[in-house]
Order: structure tokens, then C-alpha cells, then sequence
């Protein structure tokens, strides 16, 4: 699967001036969710970093169709699939270059307006106690904040997830968001489990609207929960029909709950039905101006007496599209805002805070998801803002709420069949800045400049779109009329803003902070050595011709009085402080011109690794009367580690590559430029797990790759090395366990003894290997990572030189089973027990009884062993799938000792 995902995306990467539709009908054969994991994994970043510049990355569309037979492992991930509209993720982590706020300000993807200045603001996870965190691992359920009935609590009800075999869940968690903790509300006579649903705050009751129980099962029901009595109770409510649904999105306004859109099997809804919680009666909504199209997985809140609904599906498509719905009218209407909009999307979450209003996450998922996108209602002006420490969360289906100052963020995530599951961690952050007096994230952009338009004084936020229109930025239909000409004789040329050399500098400066320099072609000087020709786009064409004839028109002083017969003093000039408008002016002031460009040296567009290796390859066959057919045999992916470029074990094995030679392997490093090229062989089921991978060019198979921020050093011919077990590295890098001693049976070159001891900051950690070649790179390993004085190597059998009674934890990180050593791990843990974390390779319906069995058999050998414990599963953690329906877990075995 992930081969033909990469080859879908090779195939894209060459043709990325042509519409994303060109590819819709080959990207439907493969599940979405893949693509979301096989981005995450470290083993193809390196390919996708030159594959993709951060506008291909900001260009994919939402058009990513689910298989149905992409073999999820439960009934959940099942109907995601046969819904054809569930998340289907191109998540790039934070690591590929580039990102919504770095690198050269310039013109935003999708709306064409110029980028807001960087800025960002920190999330911090929350540290939950009480109930286990697991039970917070959660997507498609409800949250709402009981402002007016807990002071600082959250109450989250139902989604899929939780502790254990993930499943719907129906549990009633309160969240205390000042000390965090989590309690459950153990109540008869609960609502089934389900997702998709709605929950909101009216008085002191909760009402939970629609959901969906099961595939087949779609809720109409509307529950609610007396938190004074702490009793659920069903409720049959009269009035309108209201059908059976699931993402849709509701909002409180006074005693009336109102629903808009969401999705029954086929059926998306477009209609807007109002609860009203006092009689207990629905009626539909007959409303009036520009109607929203049905949609599901939008978001819509409350703010006074009107509502606010942003994006959402319309089952072909991610919207884009803000409306507001005035309660007192029933009148929708479309609102116009300035700034760079946020990008379609769905499965997003959306808040308002004092008169903020705020978009997070969602899906497709992109860089810039990994912000939070605010807009001013007083000034219609969208901000930016990077939400750091977010990079490997996946904030989609994740729900938010504002409690006091802050935002709190619980839940999220995603499934596939690749690489398991995913879930967002608990986090919050403070509100406080957006509004601050002193050191706002917001004054840059509030920055207003009085421009005159006629006789009309408007003003213009340092990032708002000169063409746009709203409530605070406005542009004559005389100037509307000049653009539209100047677009329309734009559009088939090229051009150059020609001005003296003197201005230059300053000028391409001022063009390129906008985005306006079209970056695809070259500077150059004309002949008259006078003069430069900066390329531009055809926005900025438009924006100049219509700045200029309205200069002329209006008679419009320039910024401080300057005028074009004026001469223009550089050292007035900061780049940084310069608007959009102010820049227009004075490259008028520096006499600036618009020409056709007659050199239009456009540089060509790249082509793939891919491609110049069928072409390399082509090439060769074709000159020594090779059939062509043997091209179909060329890899569509590969991998790296470190500097070396290794071929999957298929690729050329075809006896007739034979009679290329050496020429073959070196026409392909020199294609895909790399100076070490090799091919992975057979996997080989020895106990030291040595590695059969040939180097075809170079000599030395040693290699530094780094993962996580922690370098392995090894050689590639002798010892293995795993990208898929990324996720549970990560895991353990961020455990706690600067107190603890950590015992692992099966260290290797370190594969989990460097996260206990970089990440999770053991104290120190034994580290148990009899290949003498992993040994080598494990020495190596931990000196490289300043970590050698708290890891002590033990050469040899595991059951003969581990230590007893020493260890806090101990690692069986052993494929396909490690249950030869669960009595050597046993022996290792303290007389008070400790933590197992156990490896295995386990039938996707044989999770359960192999959780029971794992427990079963850790306790039985502690009691031969002479201990006292409890010993319990806390947690499975889905790695990877393994091969069909075969899926490595690793379980988190606790062993406590009993009180006697």
C-alpha cells in the first residue's frame, strides 16, 4: 500500500501545475489514512523534503477517497472507510521545510493575500491524574466547559478510543483544567456508546443530540444529563422531524439548541432545526438570504445572538466558507473578511473568545493547521498564530472549549491500516495574549493606515486584501472595474517591474515580502545598464495598474507627503514597517513601471528522483537493446539511512539487469545524486537478527541516521534497523523516568535503550545483546549521545547476564514474540514490581485474549517466583500492522505489590 501511495505522490510531484482533479481518480485506490502515517514516518522524509517545496505541500486537495477494503482492524475504522468522507490526511511533519510561518513572507496559497507576520504562542500538555489519560485518547466525542456550573471543568462524553481495544465509548469524564484532574461519572442508565454526536451546556443540564451507534445505527435521539441529580435521562421531545445524524454541529443561543447540517449515510443536510430545551420541541428553521451549502464535520458557535459556522464537507470537497446566522432574522449571510483566510477544511474545532473568533486544526492536515487561525469580529482582519510544541499532534476531531483565560484542548487523532493509531494528548493554552495590552500577538496586524479613496477616508490593516471588501476595508467600484480589466489583460503574459538600479534592492525587497516576486523566473538588468526587471506576478499587476490609474484618477498623495516629483529618502524606509499599500506607493515613487517581460526565462519545473531515474535507466537499456518493458521492474519508493539510498529487496531481479553490471548501480546513484546506493535483502530469522542489506555502491555500510533527535551509527550489512517502530520510540522518549533503573532484554544498536536514556531520561539502564555487531554500534551509540555513563552493556545471553531484582521496568522489544524472557524480566523487576513493557506480533482478533494471556502468564510467574503482585494490562499500544490482519502491540504490564 504505502509503495503505491508514494508512487501516486511521485507521479504528482512532476505535475504540479496542473489541477489536483487530474489525480483524484488514481488517489481513490488507495485509504487517505495511510498517507497521513506514511508521512509521519521518518523513513521517507528524506525523500519527500526534495520532493515538495511547501506550496505543493499547501496545494493538496481534500480529494483523497477511502477504500473500503483497506483492512482497518475494527468496525470503527470500517465505517470511516464506507462513509467515503472521513479524514484523509496529507500530514507533513513540522520537520519538512518550510511551514505556515517560516521562510520568506509571501502571497498565501489559497487566498492570494499577503502572509501575516510570524508569531506564536505555546501549548503545554496537561498532566492528568486520577482516571488514566488513556481514557482521553479519544475522537468524535463532545466536550463542553461548565463555566456555569463547575468553575474550570470540562465534561467529556463518548467518541471512539479509550483505554484497552479501542472502540465507541459512552463514558462521562469531568476534567478539572486548572489541576487536571479526571474523574468518571459512573451513572445507570447512560446513553449508548457512540460518536459523531453534539453536547451542549444549557443551565445546569448537558443535552447530547444525534451520534452514530454503529454503521448501521444512526441517532435522532437527544439525551440529557441533570447535573445537579447526576441522572441521564432520554428525552421525547415533539414538533418538526428531526432526522437521525452524525456531524453535525449545534450551538446555544438562550434556551434554544440550534442544529445544522450533518450526514445519514448518503444524505448530507442543509437545513438549520431549533430544540427549544424549555417545551421540549423541535421546529425547523424557514430561513432567508445566502444559504449555506449541506455539509458535515463543520464547526459553529454562539456569539450573542447570532451564530458562526466555518467549513465542513459537502461530499466532494473541504469548504472554505464563513457565515454568520442572525437568531432574531433567521437570515444567513456569507461574511467578508480581510486577510489570509484559513484553508478549506473539516473536522475542525472553533471557539470564541471575548471578540475573537478561532479555528483549530482539522483535516486535510497541513503544516499551517498546526496554528490557530484568529479573526478580529471587530475589524473582520484574520491573524495567524504557530501553536508550538504541536507537532505531533493531530488535532483533527479533537474538541475544544474556553475556560476562564484559557483554551483547553482535548482528544483528536487518526487510524490506519499501516501504522496503527494516533492520538492528541490533553493540552491548554492561554488566551491572555490575543488581548493584552502590552506585547499582543495582535497589535502588528491592527495597525491601521488612513488611505484617501476620493473624498472616503477608510482604513487598512497591515494585512488586509487590497481587494477584498468588508466593513472596514472598501474599494470603489471604479477600482473593482480596473482590476477586473487588468486581470483579464494579464493573464497570457509575463511581467517585469522596471525601475533604476538605485531603488533595486529596496524594490525586490518590498516585491518579495508580498509575494509579489514571481520566483519562478529571473532578475536581469536591461541594456541600458540603468535599469533593473524584477519578474512579478500577475496579482501584483493588477494591484500596480489599478494603483496607479487610481492615483491618477483620485489625485492620492503618497505615505508622508511623499510625491512622485518628489525625491524618496531611503533611510525614512523600514522594510518591516512597510503595509501593502504604503509598498505600492512608493514603488510609484521610485518610478516604477510595468513591462512585458521579454526575456521570460522561466525555470523548469523539477522533475521527480522517480523520473530521472526511469529516464537514467531508459537511457541505458535502450543503448544496449534491453527491452524496454524492463522499466515497469523500477522502484516507485525507496528509503534512506543516513547517506545511503536502499532499494527495496524487489527492484531489479530480473536476470537481463545482470548483463548491465556496475554501469546499472551507478547511473542510478548518480540520478538520484547519492554517493552510497544499496538493496535490501531478505529478512533472515536468526537470533542475533543481522541484517542481509548489500552495498551495491560505496564501500563502508556504516551509517549515521538520525531519529527524534537521537543519532544511531551502525552498519547497514550487519544490523537491522526498523522506521516503522517510530511511534513507540517516540513513546518512550517521553516517559518519566529519571528515578528509575530500566532493564532491556534485547538493547540491539540501541533501539529503545536511547529513548529511555535521551528522551525519558532514565538513570540507568542495562542493556542486554549477544550480537557482537549491534554490541559495536550500541558502544558507539551511546557515547554519540553523551549518554554512555548511564547505560551499562551486557554481552551475551539475556538469561544468563541480566540482573535480578534491579530493574523499574524492563523492555521485551523481541519480534514475533518475546515470551521466552518474560521469566528473565520477571527475575529482573524489584521485589515490589515494576512495568513490563512487552512486545508481539498478535491477530487483530486475538488482541483481547492475548492482553489475558500476557497477564495471566506474568502473574503466574511471579507467583512462582515467590512474589506478592497484582499484576494488570494498563495499556496496548498499537505499533504497527506487522502483515495482514497481524499487528505489533506492545503491552504495558504493571505489577504491584500487594499489601500482605
Amino acid at each position: 500500500m504505502n509503495q503505491l501511495i508514494l508512487t501516486q505522490l511521485l507521479t504528482f510531484s512532476s505535475q504540479t501545475q496542473q489541477p489536483f482533479r487530474l489525480l483524484k481518480k488514481k488517489v481513490n485506490l488507495f485509504s487517505g489514512l495511510s498517507l497521513l502515517y506514511l508521512l509521519l514516518n521518518v523513513k521517507i522524509y528524506h525523500q519527500l523534503n526534495h520532493l515538495f517545496q511547501r506550496r505543493y505541500l499547501v496545494d493538496l486537495e481534500n480529494q483523497f477517497l477511502c477504500n473500503r477494503d483497506c483492512g482497518n482492524e475494527d468496525e470503527e475504522m470500517m465505517d470511516n472507510c464506507q462513509e467515503r468522507n472521513s479524514e484523509n490526511f496529507e500530514l507533513a511533519e513540522s520537520i519538512v521545510d518550510g511551514g505556515a510561518n517560516s521562510g520568506e513572507a509571501g502571497l498565501d496559497d489559497h487566498s492570494g493575500l499577503p502572509r501575516d507576520t510570524p508569531c506564536s504562542i505555546s501549548v503545554s500538555k496537561m498532566t492528568i491524574t486520577g482516571e488514566p489519560v488513556d481514557k482521553l485518547f479519544v475522537w468524535g466525542h463532545s466536550m463542553c466547559a461548565l463555566n456555569n456550573i463547575h468553575l474550570n471543568e470540562v465534561l467529556v462524553f463518548g467518541g471512539f478510543g479509550g483505554v484497552g481495544r479501542h472502540a465507541r465509548r459512552n463514558d462521562t469524564l469531568i476534567l478539572d483544567t486548572q489541576t487536571g484532574n479526571l474523574k468518571a461519572i459512573n451513572i445507570d442508565g447512560s446513553p449508548s456508546p457512540r460518536l459523531g454526536h453534539t453536547s451542549l451546556v444549557v443551565g445546569e443540564c448537558i443535552f447530547v443530540i444525534g451520534g452514530r451507534e454503529d454503521p448501521t445505527k444512526i441517532l435522532d435521539e437527544v439525551w440529557v444529563l441533570n447535573t445537579a441529580k447526576s441522572e441521564w435521562r432520554l428525552l421525547e421531545c415533539t414538533g418538526s422531524t428531526f432526522h437521525p445524524r452524525h456531524r453535525h454541529a449545534a450551538a446555544v443561543v438562550g434556551s434554544n439548541i440550534y442544529v445544522f447540517g450533518g450526514l445519514n449515510n448518503e444524505t448530507i443536510y442543509s437545513s438549520m432545526h431549533v430544540l427549544d430545551v424549555e417545551k421540549l420541541q423541535w421546529s425547523e428553521v424557514s430561513i432567508q438570504g445566502e444559504l449555506p451549502s449541506a455539509r458535515h464535520s463543520h464547526s459553529m458557535v454562539s456569539n450573542g445572538f447570532q451564530l458562526l459556522m466555518f467549513g465542513g464537507y459537502d461530499g466532494e470537497k473541504a469548504l472554505g466558507d464563513l457565515y454568520s446566522f442572525d437568531t432574531k432574522t433567521s437570515m444567513w449571510m456569507k461574511k467578508k473578511t480581510a486577510g489570509r483566510t484559513p484553508s478549506p477544511r473539516f473536522s475542525h474545532s472553533m471557539f470564541v473568545y471575548k471578540h475573537f473568533l478561532g479555528i483549530v486544526g482539522g483535516c486535510p492536515v497541513k503544516q499551517h493547521f498546526e496554528e490557530v487561525a484568529l479573526l478580529d469580529l471587530h475589524l473582520g482582519l484574520w491573524k495567524h498564530v504557530t501553536l508550538n510544541s504541536v507537532g505531533k499532534d493531530l488535532l483533527v476531531r479533537s474538541t475544544v472549549n474556553v475556560v476562564g483565560d484559557d483554551l483547553v484542548i482535548v482528544g483528536g487523532g487518526a487510524s490506519c491500516y499501516a501504522f496503527g493509531t494516533k492520538f492528541s494528548e490533553p493540552m491548554k493554552m492561554s488566551l491572555l495574549p490575543f488581548t493584552s495590552s502590552h506585547g499582543s500577538i495582535m497589535s502588528s496586524d491592527t495597525e491601521q493606515y488612513r488611505v484617501k479613496q476620493g473624498n472616503k477616508v477608510v482604513t487598512e490593516s497591515n494585512n488586509s486584501n487590497p481587494l477584498g471588501t468588508s466593513s472596514d476595508v472598501q474599494i470603489s467600484d471604479k477600482a473593482s472595474n480596473l482590476i477586473d480589466n487588468a486581470e483579464a489583460h494579464a493573464s497570457s503574459k509575463h511581467w517585469v517591474l522596471q525601475l533604476e538600479r538605485k531603488y533595486a534592492k529596496l524594490a525586490k525587497d518590498m516585491v518579495k515580502k508580498f509575494g509579489w516576486l514571481d520566483l519562478g523566473r529571473k532578475v536581469y538588468s536591461c541594456e541600458d545598464g540603468l535599469h533593473i526587471c524584477l519578474p512579478v506576478t500577475i496579482k501584483f499587476y493588477t494591484l500596480f495598474v489599478n494603483k496607479r490609474k487610481q492615483a491618477l484618477i483620485d489625485g492620492i498623495d503618497f505615505i508622508d507627503g511623499v510625491h512622485p516629483s518628489e525625491p524618496a529618502k531611503d533611510e525614512r524606509i523600514s522594510i518591516n514597517d512597510v503595509s501593502c499599500p504604503a509598498a505600492l506607493n512608493l514603488l510609484l515613487v521610485y518610478g516604477g513601471s510595468i513591462v512585458i517581460d521579454e526575456v521570460a526565462s522561466i525555470r523548469k519545473t523539477p522533475k521527480s528522483p522517480q523520473k530521472i531515474m526511469v529516464e537514467a535507466v531508459g537511457s541505458l537499456i535502450n543503448h544496449r537493446g534491453l527491452p524496454e518493458n524492463l522499466l515497469e521492474q523500477i522502484p516507485t519508493r525507496w528509503e534512506r539511512l543516513g547517506d545511503i539510498v536502499v532499494l527495496p529487496v524487489t527492484s531489479f531481479k530480473d536476470q537481463l539487469w545482470e548483463s548491465l553490471g556496475e554501469e546499472l548501480w551507478l547511473t542510478i546513484a548518480k540520478a538520484i545524486g547519492t554517493r552510497r546506493l544499496a538493496r535490501q535483502g531478505r529478512i533472515v530469522l536468526t537470533g542475533t537478527r543481522d541484517s542481509t542489506l548489500e552495498i551495491l555502491v560505496g564501500d563502508s555500510g556504516w551509517v549515521d541516521h538520525r531519529e527524534n533527535g537521537i543519532l544511531y551509527s551502525f552498519d547497514v550489512t550487519k544490523c537491522m534497523f526498523s522506521w516503522g517502530n517510530l511511534s513507540e520510540k517516540l513513546r518512550v522518549a517521553r516517559l518519566d523516568c529519571k528515578d528509575e533503573v530500566i532493564v532491556d532484554l534485547f538493547a540491539g544498536i540501541g533501539y529503545f535503550v536511547l529513548p529511555f536514556l535521551v528522551g525519558a531520561k532514565a538513570k540507568q539502564v542495562y542493556a542486554c545483546e549477544w550480537n557482537p555487531h549491534a554490541i559495536e554500534a550500541l558502544r558507539r551509540n551511546v557515547q554519540l549521545n553523551s549518554v554512555a555513563d548511564r547505560c551499562i552493556i551486557l554481552e551475551g545471553d539475556n538469561q544468563v547476564t541480566t540482573p535480578k531484582r534491579v530493574a523499574d521496568r524492563v523492555s521485551l522489544g523481541l519480534l514475533p514474540t518475546s515470551e521466552a524472557s518474560w521469566i528473565t524480566a520477571v527475575r529482573a523487576l524489584r521485589i515490589e514490581g515494576g512495568m513490563l513493557h512487552v512486545h508481539g506480533n498478535v491477530k487483530d482478533s486475538e488482541e483481547t485474549s492475548w492482553s489475558e494471556y500476557v497477564a495471566k502468564s506474568i502473574s503466574d510467574i511471579g507467583i512462582s517466583e515467590g512474589n506478592h503482585w497484582k499484576v494488570s494490562v494498563q495499556h496496548i499500544e498499537r505499533v504497527k500492522w506487522y502483515g495482514p490482519h497481524i499487528r505489533h502491540l506492545v503491552a504495558d504490564v504493571r505489577c504491584t505489590q500487594l499489601q500482605m
